[in-house]
């Protein structure tokens, strides 16, 4: 079997769909285009209602909107190659391009997680210091959160892809899915990947799992706050704003944990299994959120409503 070195000759990857469904790629690219559509046009939508509406420039949906463009990010990352492979049958991609696709669903995916955070934290200050809300997250600490959010993943995972650069591969190898991811990458390579394997495991510690715990962690401050609330109208109140963030934060940790486990234990498990699951974990995220806050955030519904009945008349 020839080796090649990725710094001089780059070998040939190929994305693998649903293995032994080839001849039924058109009926199941129609579900998928569906759901990249409603994901683009749902979270397009949320951004230009925020936009728009004057009512709504406060922190909480300053945070909405950075949730939104983080999932048109990763859904715009893994379109090419999705439909790449189920409309053309094209599975082809070369090693860069893998390696940038690798790098941005990354990237998008630790934003998102740290979104998710900084948006408990604004539940939080909203719920606990609601006269000094607005005072405390001010336009130039939500703009410092989201420069600290983005300049962290984007540090984090460089190395990865220098990484990945600097190992040897086989001249031809087999993706597992139809886009690249890092743990994919890694198994495809023939020379040592303990520094890239531990160095990867370190990302993941420090970015979504340190998040998931400081998520923990916010949500048990909000419910120590909500319960020395007095009136229990209000205490209903105070968690009623945070229901569209618990779905956000379920939706994207959910299929997260489920492509974790079936990597570890699913050895056994159909590949289309594998895929799916994937899928499930990059696709269900984007298409969700923007559903999820239009119909259980009462102030993004009315804008929208009111936006469709004025186009109306």
């Amino acid at each position: 079997m020839s080796v090649f070195n990725s710094s001089t000759l780059y070998p040939r990857f190929f994305l693998t769909g649903l293995s032994g469904l080839e001849n039924r790629y058109g009926l199941i690219s129609l579900p998928i285009f569906l759901v990249y559509a409603t994901s683009i046009a749902g979270n397009i939508t949320i951004l230009f209602i925020i936009r728009t509406e004057s009512s709504l420039h406060q922190p909480m949906y300053y945070f909405l909107s950075m949730l939104a463009l983080t999932d048109l990010g990763l859904s715009t990352t893994t379109l090419p190659t999705m439909f790449s492979v189920f409309w053309f049958h094209a599975r082809e991609i070369s090693f860069n391009v893998c390696l940038v696709q690798m790098y941005f669903i990354h990237v998008f995916s630790i934003i998102e997680s740290a979104v998710l955070l900084a948006m408990a934290f604004d539940r939080y200050v909203a719920i606990r210091e609601p006269l000094r809300y607005a005072a405390i997250l001010t336009n130039g600490v939500i703009f410092g959160i989201g420069l600290a959010i983005a300049g962290r993943a984007l540090a984090l995972v460089f190395p990865a892809s220098f990484l990945l650069k600097r190992l040897q591969y086989c001249a031809v190898n087999i993706l597992s899915y139809p886009f690249c991811l890092h743990q994919d990458l890694i198994k495809t390579t023939v020379s040592s990947h303990r520094v890239s394997s531990i160095y990867g495991l370190m990302v993941v510690v420090c970015s979504m799992g340190l998040d998931s715990v400081l998520l923990l962690l916010s949500y048990l401050l909000i419910l120590c706050t909500v319960l020395s609330i007095a009136s229990k109208a209000e205490r209903v109140k105070a968690l009623n704003t945070c229901i569209s963030h618990i779905c956000a934060v379920l939706t994207f940790y959910t299929p997260m944990i489920g492509l974790s486990m079936i990597r570890r234990y699913g050895q056994n498990a159909s590949p289309i299994v594998h895929v799916l699951m994937a899928n499930v974990y990059l696709l269900v995220p984007p298409l969700m959120n923007p559903i999820v806050y239009s119909v259980k955030t009462k102030q993004i519904r009315d804008r929208i409503l009111k936006k469709f009945k004025k186009h109306k008349v």
